[in-house]
């Protein structure tokens, strides 16, 4: 793989995260109109749609075991965390929402530590600390706002996501190792649309003919922030890239407030704030070497 500056891949990787925050919109709409089930779910049939036909028209070599082993894992995580956030999300204003993630990147250390048995450092239990304040910060919004249960729950729901996220990062690093972004992209959906077939009978339902353009415009632009962001994951390490994840707080509130006539409230932003804080805290000075998979080693 061609070595790339650290700046190049950060860059790329702040395009994907920008063009995710633009299909959150699209996604959240979806979702209160559908339900989050559904909007993933053909969300990911539209992505195997779009990007089938390209992977077999460079005639890629079909993924080896390893692969597939590390397609299906992500995809199954994938697909769980992103069911929660969009199912919170339709119920929290986006950039509250999207502060709760960015839990992510900490978490990530813990699961590194155990499955990488990576050292967790003093700054990392620090940053818990840390970040944790910033979580019972947002959680105090809630309170003095007489948040509604539904909301509250769409608090817990993106919380929940931030873990599985927090897993799929690290199985994210070792998929680039092994796949090119494109293959990355299409093997995700392909799981993740297999997995949310099953239950389609009982929690999803066809889309309208006024949502399918929104829903082939979202998997543009979900496939295009995963082969950016897998581009990026595969040539720099998790703690170059990890503080881009943060440029998503203020894509949110920009086009919460643009779409939805979202507002961001201080106990937000000061949450926000703090669990930023506690991440960059973790991260800092922090140098563990990229995770190996069976197939890179």
């Amino acid at each position: 793989m061609k070595p790339v500056s650290a700046t190049l891949a950060f860059t790329v990787a702040a395009i994907g995260i920008a063009t995710y925050s633009t299909m959150d919109v699209l996604m959240k709409g979806l979702s209160i109109a559908s339900g989050a089930y559904s909007a993933v779910l053909w969300r990911s049939v539209a992505g195997v749609v779009l990007l089938g036909p390209v992977f077999v028209a460079r005639r890629r070599p079909w993924p080896g075991r390893a692969a597939l082993r590390l397609h299906a894992l992500r995809g199954a995580t994938a697909g769980i965390s992103v069911v929660l956030f969009f199912w919170g999300l339709a119920r929290v204003p986006m950039a509250q929402g999207v502060a709760l993630t960015f839990l992510a990147p900490l978490i990530a250390l813990y699961f590194a530590a155990a499955l990488l048995g990576e050292t967790i450092r003093r700054g990392a239990i620090l940053g818990s600390i840390v970040a944790s304040a910033g979580v019972l910060v947002i959680a105090a919004g809630e309170v003095q706002a007489h948040a509604s249960t539904a909301h509250v729950l769409g608090s817990i729901a993106i919380f929940a996501a931030s873990i599985f996220y927090a897993y799929s990062l690290i199985l994210l690093r070792q998929q680039a190792q092994v796949a090119d972004p494109l293959e990355v992209a299409l093997f995700t959906s392909i799981v993740l649309g297999a997995l949310l077939l099953i239950g389609a009978p009982w929690f999803s339902g066809l889309p309208t003919v006024a949502q399918w353009p929104q829903i082939g415009a979202a998997a543009v632009l979900g496939s295009v922030s995963a082969m950016a962001l897998a581009w990026a994951y595969g040539r720099a390490e998790a703690q170059v890239l990890a503080p881009v994840e943060y440029t998503a707080f203020l894509w949110s509130a920009l086009l919460g407030w643009w779409v939805f006539g979202e507002t961001v409230s201080l106990y937000t932003t000061l949450g926000a704030a703090l669990i930023i804080a506690g991440c960059v805290a973790a991260v800092r000075g922090h140098a563990a070497p990229a995770p190996q998979t069976e197939a890179a080693a």
